[in-house]
């Protein structure tokens, strides 16, 4: 190696300012800390995602499963009016607000902060007046628009690595080094947010598990989960019910709850700070088993 050449494994070094690992997410009004995982339940308003697509596409349903997920332990919840599954058919702004409106308009009260999942800087302008306290954008803020969106506010983001676009990410997904590209990319999305006025304690990374990845890219970034949490970030994981998982197992979408807990277990071993899931009451369980041993003297 030349002299002055950076290591193979540079990216990991942290940068002065992110020495220090955050232990606490500011999410509008809300302080959450991070000293051990939290659970982000999943509710999709949408007619076509693809574990539940349809299912709480009624207002009071959505409102109805939202408190359900409280009840169980969900520290925040994740609302969803545009499917991102591979192959989704996008929609425009006013559909996709027509979705969650209704529903953020019923469950900002529920003492826990709200994500929406959106990629157009619109809806997260229309999101965060209603109350959202997180926009979580699987785009990581690079549609025009997105950063002023969440600069000009007090919520909190989510940056998600995802190759192409979900009708194209799945069409032969190639790397070089996963681990290695996910995380230049994250920290490349984060430093764009800290330069447009985003504070590093309102920002969560996500590998984006599944999305523009193989069954082999995804096992590697959970195997090297740490090396993604290196960047000094709260990472979020979203392997819940997931294709890799019924790939794994053989297992159909609504039959992968085993799966997903044992998924979301070893996502908190390897340093993930929000899981995010559909079945909440069975991933709190089996998280706070793993707690216990690892807290155990």
């Amino acid at each position: 190696m030349k002299a002055g050449a950076p290591a193979k494994d540079s990216f990991l070094i942290p940068r002065p300012s992110a020495l220090i690992l955050m232990t606490t997410l500011r999410c509008g009004h809300f302080s959450l800390s991070l000293d051990r995982p939290l659970i982000m339940g999943i509710v999709n308003v949408t007619p076509d995602s693809f574990s539940d697509g349809g299912r709480y596409l009624a207002p009071e349903s959505a409102i109805a499963h939202s408190r359900q997920l409280v009840a169980e332990g969900a520290a925040l919840l994740d609302i969803g009016g545009e499917s991102t599954r591979p192959g989704a058919r996008p929609v425009g702004d006013d559909e996709e607000w027509a979705r969650l409106a209704p529903v953020l308009e019923g469950i900002v009260s529920l003492g826990v902060p709200v994500s929406v999942d959106t990629c157009k800087p619109e809806v997260m302008k229309r999101a965060i007046a209603a109350g959202a306290a997180m926009i979580n954008d699987v785009m990581a803020l690079r549609t025009p628009g997105t950063l002023e969106a969440v600069a000009d506010s007090e919520a909190a983001v989510c940056l998600m690595h995802m190759r192409g676009e979900p009708r194209t990410m799945q069409q032969d997904p190639r790397y070089d080094d996963v681990v290695r590209e996910v995380a230049d990319f994250l920290r490349e999305r984060v430093d764009a947010c800290e330069k447009a006025g985003i504070g590093r304690e309102r920002i969560v990374v996500d590998p984006g598990f599944g999305f523009g990845k193989t069954v082999e890219h995804n096992l590697q970034l959970l195997r090297a989960l740490d090396r993604i949490a290196a960047l000094g970030l709260p990472v979020l994981a979203g392997l819940s019910r997931k294709s890799t998982l019924g790939k794994i197992t053989g297992r159909a979408e609504g039959e992968r709850i085993f799966a997903s807990v044992a998924a979301a277990v070893l996502a908190a071993q390897k340093g993930a700070k929000i899981i995010r899931v559909h079945d909440v009451a069975a991933t709190k369980d089996a998280l706070a088993v793993w707690n216990a041993y690892a807290s155990a003297a």
